[in-house]
């Protein structure tokens, strides 16, 4: 079927009509869009008028008649930005959130307030695409910096990111901690499956039907991965640590509650995000 459209702005407004009558997000084509042309938005923005090529029109439509049904614009890229950077994404990995650049900015600025420049060795647990690991390296160019994650479809992906955009990154496959229990670590940062079973039901399909459900949900009202990690913490944290984890906005209580039992010298923080909810958890050795 031919595209209706010719230039930019036509394909904008074409698109973003047809994603609202099917019930989707009008905004994704504009986000579509910029990742199809490689642009950001204030290019996409100022070449409206430029017309776009046979090829380009069918990438684009066959792309939206795709987000109509469900399929989340990133997959249908391939792409997502994360901390300013474009990290390729696949149904094998969770599309990074942009709560998890909080995390980001709360873990550097911990990091240099309690070691300074020291080159510590960091390990991220569940690292899916890597977007956490190679962002810390990439900010934090002294640091060592190890990732861990069981899915080996989810580590090619991980390990394309990172050579993409050239991060010294050592990546194992393994059970959350089981690969890195021979050593210790100064700084430990997780964003793990967290999404209880009956949360389900309250979950936009778009996240449901597409996305990794290994990366999403946990047993135990979604403290299990926590409670496991958590247990090993004493064994494998130096002297003078820092653990980040990145949890569900109901969760910040029982998770501080758990790390201040293992670690009954550190200082544990609740801290929220940009929303006012609890998304992240810190305990200081």
């Amino acid at each position: 079927m031919k595209a209706p459209f010719n230039s930019v702005q036509e394909a904008l407004l074409w698109a973003s009509s047809y994603l609202q009558e099917n019930d989707r997000e009008p905004r994704a084509a504009r986000f579509y869009l910029q990742d199809l042309l490689h642009y950001t938005s204030t290019e996409l923005m100022m070449r409206q008028t430029d017309q776009m090529t046979d090829e380009l029109r069918e990438r684009f439509s066959e792309g939206i008649y795709k987000i109509a049904k469900g399929t989340p614009y990133q997959y249908v890229s391939g792409r997502a930005e994360f901390y300013g950077r474009d990290f390729t994404v696949s149904p094998a990995v969770l599309i990074p959130r942009p709560e998890t650049e909080e995390l980001i900015e709360q873990l550097i600025r911990r990091k240099k307030e309690h070691f300074g420049d020291t080159a510590v060795r960091l390990v991220d647990i569940g690292t899916g695409t890597g977007c956490i690991a190679t962002t810390l390296k990439l900010e934090m160019p002294e640091i060592v910096v190890t990732a861990v994650d069981i899915s080996p479809q989810a580590l090619a992906v991980a390990t394309a990111n990172a050579s993409e955009l050239d991060a010294e990154v050592r990546f194992l496959e393994g059970d959350m901690t089981a690969p890195i229990e021979q050593q210790t670590w100064d700084i430990f940062v997780s964003n793990p499956p967290y999404i209880a079973a009956l949360e389900k039901q309250e979950m936009n399909d778009v996240v449901l039907d597409h996305e990794p459900h290994l990366a999403l949900f946990a047993e135990d009202d979604g403290l299990y991965f926590y409670k496991k990690m958590i247990n090993k913490l004493p064994q494998i944290l130096a002297e003078k640590a820092i653990v980040a984890f990145e949890i569900g906005h109901l969760q910040g209580p029982a998770i501080q509650q758990l790390l201040s039992v293992a670690l009954p010298q550190a200082r544990v923080e609740v801290v929220k995000d940009l929303n006012g909810r609890d998304r992240m958890v810190f305990a200081t050795l």
